[in-house]
């Protein structure tokens, strides 16, 4: 299914002070506005994979995580057409990306392994996590700029694997259960939300602890992370139904709530414009907000009841797996 599609717009007030009680103004009631068109496609995957993550690939393929069948997927947009490849008995995996070797690496929870898949041959590589570290519901991975994968799992735990060692650490999270999104700034650094923790925290990469950095309002659930292009971290506030910003540089933060009744943030990445999306779950939604003007734009999805969990993207394209109607969706948006 292909849409073309304008906007429900809004624009956020400014916040005040970066106090709890003044950091966020709500967004004023959606109108018809005059936004460049997005072009909504759907693309059909395997019944029953319930794609979780996606990863937009340099030979214009998409890679996805067929969480409920162990498997992991790629859709040629070309074609329509997609090829699985079985990652193991129990194999229940959550995030994918592209690494600097141009192959996939998947987080899985159900394996308890980061791993990786070869390209060319299919070929399964498997990092297991030590015997002492079971089940810690591996998440989510980003590279640094060495070309170390940093992870996440929700059960309390953050770590890394050196592909050319081979060597896996994993680290205990400071306030425990969490951890989730992870992100990379231009810098160099390395980002993670913890979506029980209600908080983001910066690696150390020489020393690998993690020091917290508390949000203006507690309980918002932090779920995802993204950096822009000026090393400022964006962040889906899933409780709080707010986007948040934290500025490194200036050790503050800002938020945003989206527009509606009952927004409900689950994924943000920033594109190669600078321009924040949101998967919106209460909207059925992918939503734009312009930093520059504080507008949100939203996109309601073509299938009712998506549910897209992660987005990425490449230029002039954003992709994110609706995991509950078994289809990837991509926003093309004009040069």
């Amino acid at each position: 299914m292909v849409a073309v599609l304008g906007a429900c717009s809004g624009r956020a007030e400014p916040p005040g002070s970066s106090a709890p009680s003044s950091s966020v103004r709500p967004a004023p009631a959606s109108s018809a506005a005059a936004a460049p068109a997005v072009r909504l496609q759907e693309y059909p995957v395997p019944d029953g994979s319930h794609p979780h993550d996606v990863a937009p690939a340099r030979d214009g393929t998409v890679w996805y995580t067929a969480q409920a069948t162990g498997r992991l997927g790629r859709l040629d947009p070309a074609t329509g057409q997609t090829r699985e490849t079985l990652l193991g008995e129990g194999s229940r995996p959550h995030g994918v990306l592209v690494g600097p070797d141009g192959s996939p690496w998947i987080t899985d929870g159900g394996l308890n392994a980061i791993v990786r898949v070869d390209p060319a041959t299919q070929v399964v590589h498997r990092f297991p996590l030590p015997d002492d570290r079971p089940a810690v519901n591996l998440n989510t991975a980003v590279f640094d700029r060495r070309g170390v994968l940093w992870f996440t799992g929700q059960g309390g735990v953050y770590g890394s694997v050196d592909p050319r060692s081979g060597e896996l650490r994993v680290f205990d999270a400071p306030r425990g259960a969490g951890p989730y999104g992870i992100a990379t700034t231009p810098d160099g650094d390395v980002y993670y939300a913890s979506l029980a923790g209600s908080h983001i925290a910066r690696i150390d990469l020489a020393s690998a602890k993690a020091a917290v950095l508390e949000p203006p309002t507690p309980g918002q659930g932090a779920r995802r992370v993204w950096s822009d292009s000026k090393g400022r971290l964006w962040v889906s506030e899933w409780n709080a139904g707010r986007l948040g910003r934290y500025d490194p540089a200036a050790r503050r933060w800002r938020e945003w709530r989206l527009p509606g009744q009952n927004p409900q943030p689950y994924a943000v990445y920033v594109d190669d414009r600078d321009v924040v999306w949101v998967s919106d779950f209460g909207a059925n939604a992918l939503v734009r907000f312009d930093p520059a003007t504080e507008r949100f734009d939203s996109f309601p999805l073509p299938t009712a009841e998506a549910r897209v969990r992660q987005l990425l993207g490449r230029p002039g394209e954003l992709w994110g797996a609706e995991s509950a109607v078994d289809k990837l969706v991509v926003a093309r948006t004009p040069p």
